[in-house]
């Protein structure tokens, strides 16, 4: 009787052991899991500049079709930023920035979809790759039943037509994103866009639309989108936005080595003789140092190294293409001459 006793006491005793051990067991498996659930850390967003597509290929059928030469590569680039821009996953550049630098290097409408050239842009930008695109078609394919009794045939660009019974848009694009320093293609999009309609012009049933005015065309207006080539601009270029975006992990943002000197103390406002060209906005720090001495090789007086101390740091709160105004984050006594340096992406 003893030794049931004693048995029965152990077993009371070890049930309670084995009953935490099974319900701790589960609550370890969410700590365990935790981490492949949770979001990785974010950099900065990558720059991009949209340059306007070429549409050689396609420019006598657009003018065919509209009655005059039409921008038609400007659109679509416009169409494709608005879509980027509300996307969120780039940074991009602003149009009037873009077009400032493009005029100044003698950008040529030849040049928008060499990535050589747009590259070289794209470094004086301070951007971590650029996007630049062709339009391979931009027409429609009609079937008139009163021509021949049903017979089809390619054209049909006039601006409202005669006797068509179904008409069909057709919009093909495609761009690549080419990265600032080797000017090579890291990722390549194409958007394919058709849209049918019976009795009526490609140009019909876009409601108040007027069309054009100084050579270039609206297509993010929702009154051209209703028209038939406009829901095949539409469908091409959300197609090819789609493209565009998946490419992004394929670009590494940029670093940046930022170096200049203080050119102006004026109050509480320190200006540095850089800016955008160098790929600082606002926002940076930048760490202010003063050099102390100059070390030179005695045999060649080439300079080995300056030594410096620290006097403090300023935010950039301003910046155009040649200068950057800041503020003291910390420190003071900023000169006039003082180095001014960052790392920055």
């Amino acid at each position: 009787m003893k030794r049931l006793a004693a048995l029965f006491v152990l077993t009371l005793l070890c049930l309670p052991v084995a009953a935490r051990a099974q319900n701790s067991a589960p609550a370890a498996q969410p700590t365990a899991s935790a981490p492949s659930g949770s979001a990785p850390a974010q950099g900065r967003k990558k720059r991009v500049a949209v340059f306007d597509f070429d549409y050689a290929t396609v420019r006598t059928s657009t003018a065919a079709l509209f009655g005059t030469d039409i921008d038609v590569g400007k659109g679509i680039a416009d169409l494709l930023v608005k879509n980027l821009v509300t996307d969120g996953t780039y940074s991009v550049i602003e149009r009037k920035a873009l077009d400032k630098i493009l005029a100044e290097q003698n950008f040529s409408n030849s040049d928008r979809a060499n990535p050589a050239s747009a590259a070289k842009i794209g470094k004086i930008l301070g951007l971590d790759a650029i996007i630049v695109g062709s339009i391979t078609e931009f027409g429609n394919e009609t079937k008139n039943t009163k021509l021949g009794g049903g017979g089809g045939g390619l054209g049909g660009f006039g601006i409202g037509g005669f006797g068509h019974k179904d008409s069909k848009a057709n919009v093909q694009l495609d761009a690549r994103l080419v990265d600032i320093d080797t000017a090579e293609i890291l990722g390549v999009a194409e958007g394919k866009g058709q849209s049918k309609r019976s009795s009526t012009s490609l140009l019909g049933g876009g409601g108040n639309w007027h069309g054009f005015g100084g050579g270039s065309a609206d297509f993010g207006s929702s009154d051209f989108q209703q028209t038939i080539i406009g829901e095949a601009v539409k469908a091409a270029t959300d197609e090819m936005t789609a493209g565009v975006i998946a490419a992004a992990p394929k670009l590494q943002a940029r670093v940046i080595k930022v170096e200049g000197v203080v050119a102006a103390v004026d109050g509480g406002q320190i200006v540095l003789n850089i800016g955008s060209k160098t790929g600082i906005k606002v926002g940076d720090h930048m760490s202010v140092e003063r050099v102390t001495s100059t070390i030179k090789d005695p045999t060649t007086g080439a300079v080995l190294r300056k030594m410096t101390t620290k006097l403090g740091e300023l935010e950039v709160t301003d910046v155009d293409e040649i200068s950057a105004v800041c503020k003291p984050v910390n420190g003071t006594g900023f000169k006039i001459g003082d180095v001014a340096k960052t790392v920055t992406q």
